[in-house]
């Protein structure tokens, strides 16, 4: 069973996660041809000294990282999973996912754009956080997952290209996600933080790969 627990251990300081997020925002911006199909963005200017990287792939199912003076929070949806708000009787939050998220953190959990509308609840069924200062990544210490599913939580899915960085995985999801070969030494480039220059956008541009 892949859950929460597993995937905070593979989880990068914040500084790292944060570059990341920015590239994966940038190459899904380039690699696209129609921005409203893009999955992945981020919002520099997000609130007062906050920032966010959002995820919606589109099939209902989404994630934000939030950066803010007194930390990240990182909240995810699995619309299938057993632990949404809308398959509990009371819809809810599922009992132990956010229980423990410091009151200093709440706030980003608590943002409107994470709820729907009829729901009073955020839209959840994965949370981890790292408050300033902290040295790991914290998640609810005593969530009963369900049974029957291999990652009962929506976290092996949503989160694999935060706990799996490598040039090769994110190139293997662009391609499948768009359809086309993509260039990893462009895909490198772009990963490693450096400018974008007009060979490596025409490289990923949809023009780029015959």
């Amino acid at each position: 069973m892949s859950t929460v627990h597993e995937a905070l251990a593979l989880f990068p300081d914040p500084v790292e996660l944060r570059l990341h997020l920015r590239a994966l925002a940038v190459l899904d911006a380039t690699i696209g041809d129609d921005p409203q199909f893009c999955a992945y963005a981020f919002h520099a200017d997000w609130g007062p000294g906050e920032e966010a990287a959002l995820m919606d792939n589109g099939s209902g199912d989404d994630f934000s990282v939030t950066f803010s003076p007194a930390g990240v929070l990182v909240r995810g949806f699995d619309h299938e999973s057993a632990m949404s708000p809308y398959a509990t009787e009371d819809e809810q939050v599922w009992p132990g996912v956010v229980d423990e998220v410091p009151a200093a953190l709440r706030p980003l959990l608590d943002d409107p754009a994470f709820r729907d509308e009829g729901l009073g609840v955020p839209r959840v069924t994965v949370c981890l956080w790292r408050e300033t200062g902290d040295t790991v990544w914290r998640a609810g210490s005593a969530i009963d997952f369900p049974v029957g599913n291999g990652s009962p939580d929506g976290s092996g899915f949503l989160f694999h290209l935060l706990t799996d960085r490598s040039p090769e995985t994110v190139r293997a999801h662009f391609e499948d996600y768009y359809e086309r070969p993509v260039p990893l030494d462009a895909v490198r480039h772009v990963l490693a933080g450096r400018p974008m220059t007009p060979a490596v956008a025409a490289a990923l541009g949809p023009a780029g790969v015959s």
